[in-house]
């Protein structure tokens, strides 16, 4: 976003245009990141909208020094946000299951995508991830995929260490559990 300085300085002031600019800008990134927690569309917008709400209400806290990667940490800036701000919503629904269509690539790296010959796996891995059971599910996303430690984890879920820490062998588990079962089978198919 050009003149982000700027635009982050309108939208302390409550200039609308400016937040309707901002908002517009980083709404994708952010429903995107929210995606991998609540799989329901409707409900990942009102997260979303929610989580906007936080960013605006704090964005006169947000700081940088350096010009050239203020926009990097803005958008981990409101990674966190959204992300505290969907695990808010599971936990206040019991972490129950939000069912609904889901695009494979809310779990890609935002810089780059699974190389050619890994597609395939990691489209599995993705569908894979998706039937974990909720609470192993969570913990694996803010584990692996949003690079939270463990003591984070426990804080912002409400658990101890112990259980994040076992939450997540076990999604490893089923999920290693699963690719063995699908080598096995690919290796007997190719026979």
């Amino acid at each position: 976003m050009q003149h982000l300085p700027e635009t982050i300085s309108h939208c302390v002031q409550q200039n609308r245009k400016a937040q309707k600019l901002f908002y517009e800008h980083y709404y994708g990134y952010c429903l995107k990141v929210v995606f991998r927690y609540i799989y329901h569309y409707d409900k990942a917008v009102d997260v979303v909208n929610d989580g906007f709400v936080k960013v605006f209400c704090n964005l006169h806290k947000f700081r940088s020094a350096d010009p050239d990667i203020t926009e990097h940490l803005l958008m981990g800036w409101m990674r966190r946000i959204m992300i505290n701000t969907a695990v808010d919503y599971l936990r206040k629904n019991q972490f129950l299951p939000e069912i609904g269509e889901i695009a494979e690539d809310v779990w890609q790296p935002e810089d780059r995508g699974p190389l050619p010959d890994q597609a395939l796996l990691y489209k599995e891995l993705v569908q894979e991830i998706k039937k974990l059971p909720p609470g192993y599910r969570v913990v694996f996303n803010m584990y692996v995929i949003d690079g939270l430690t463990h003591q984070e984890i426990a804080t912002q879920l409400g658990i101890s260490v112990g259980t994040s820490k076992s939450n997540l062998s076990k999604a490893r588990g089923i999920l290693q559990d699963i690719l063995k079962k699908n080598d096995r089978e690919a290796i007997v198919c190719n026979l």
